[in-house]
């Protein structure tokens, strides 16, 4: 089947007693079983039977075998955040006295997370521009243990190669983990690029209109014993699993994903080509034709290049004018809900690091995020227009 299809229907373990054309939801933290012989080939790993929904509840089991089914991965966990999906991947296969290569253009408490929380146990992170394949090169040593990226930064919105990044990094025996929140992995072959383990947070383009919080790790295989380390250790001992009712709500998600992005991206197109020709104003999005990412987007994603651009103003004055003028557009965080959104990231996601970091992650106090949504895109445009007429009073 078509992925479109194989979304929306996929196959129940079990038949449904009512015939419910849907997953329930197992609201529930435990499971009776019929003998001791059952419980024990749950408890071990021997069945996939639910023990406790701490780490096993049939609803989010749902989700993560749509979810693998679409991808071809190995495995699919199902997390409560994408910070939570990058926490146990990062902790599952770094460790004290091991290297991370990644980049300054990360979103924020990404950031902090390789800079400050994992530098307390003894992981050391080398930030390097992705995009300079020599540099990477120098900076992957015998010693480090994993190259992470973000497909699309957050929100610089700059691309690397990942194919050639994934080649230096399989070189030195590093994974290669990506952050592909940015294009939804029904358009990426994530595996092809190189990528060993792919993260996103299904709070974005999955939940269908920001209805529930959740991250996914996909694990294609590629690592001796990931699965398992994620799974019977990070899982099992810190916890982190996604809720029955957000699992539940994220397979509706599904089911609308692609129809969903094809609005998604048809006005973000719209919106990037009302504005980019206005004095004044800076549009980043990497469908424009002159962008300087635009054929590696074309080329990686299978011609799809987000929801999500920007626009630099002339000053930070500007950009809030810009925010507090807004009607229709949301002032709010988050990425991909059905409603567009507008956040000043440096003074917000990014307030707490101080001025000069942020100049070195290329966060710049003149820089806007909008996240398309699902609107009529002339509403949309007309909104945006008079806020940036309004910014510049």
């Amino acid at each position: 089947m078509k992925k479109s299809t194989a979304a929306i229907n996929p196959p129940l373990p079990r038949r449904d007693p009512y015939g419910a054309l849907a997953m329930p939801v197992y609201h529930c933290a435990a499971y009776e079983f019929a003998d001791h012989q059952k419980m024990i080939e749950s408890f071990t790993g021997v069945s996939d039977d639910p023990d406790y929904s701490r780490v096993t509840n049939p609803t989010v089991i749902h989700l993560e075998k749509i979810v693998r089914g679409l991808t071809g991965a190995r495995d699919v966990v199902a997390f409560t955040s994408g910070m939570a999906a990058i926490s146990a991947t990062v902790m599952s296969i770094a460790a004290a006295g091991k290297k991370i290569v990644t980049s300054r253009h990360l979103f924020g408490n990404t950031y902090l997370l390789f800079t400050q929380t994992l530098r307390r146990f003894g992981v050391e992170t080398e930030l390097v521009d992705l995009t300079d394949l020599e540099a990477v090169r120098q900076a992957v040593d015998d010693n480090t243990c994993m190259l992470y990226l973000e497909t699309v930064t957050n929100p610089q919105m700059e691309i690397a190669d990942i194919r050639a990044l994934a080649e230096i990094a399989h070189q030195k025996g590093a994974a290669v983990v990506a952050d592909t929140t940015m294009i939804p992995f029904i358009y990426t072959d994530s595996k092809a690029l190189g990528i060993d383990v792919e993260i996103l947070s299904s709070t974005k383009y999955l939940s269908g209109g920001a209805t529930s919080l959740g991250g996914l790790v996909v694990d294609y295989g590629t690592i001796k014993d990931f699965d398992y380390t994620l799974r019977k250790d990070l899982l099992m001992n810190l916890g982190g699993y996604m809720s029955a009712h957000a699992a539940y709500m994220q397979t509706l998600g599904l089911e609308t994903l692609q129809a969903r992005y094809e609005v998604h991206e048809r006005n973000a197109r719209a919106v990037a080509e009302a504005l980019k020709d206005i004095d004044g104003v800076e549009v980043c999005w990497p469908g424009l034709e002159d962008n300087p990412y635009h054929d590696l987007a074309r080329k990686q994603f299978g011609g799809r290049y987000s929801a999500m651009l920007t626009l630099t103003l002339p000053s930070e004055e500007a950009c809030f004018r810009f925010i507090d003028a807004l009607k229709l557009v949301r002032r709010a965080t988050n990425l991909f809900d059905n409603k567009t959104l507008a956040i000043h990231p440096a003074s917000t996601i990014f307030g707490t690091i101080d001025a000069a970091t942020r100049a070195e992650m290329d966060v710049s106090d003149r820089l806007i995020r909008l996240s398309i949504g699902l609107e009529d895109p002339e509403d949309l445009i007309a909104d945006l227009k008079a806020a940036i007429a309004e910014s510049r009073k």
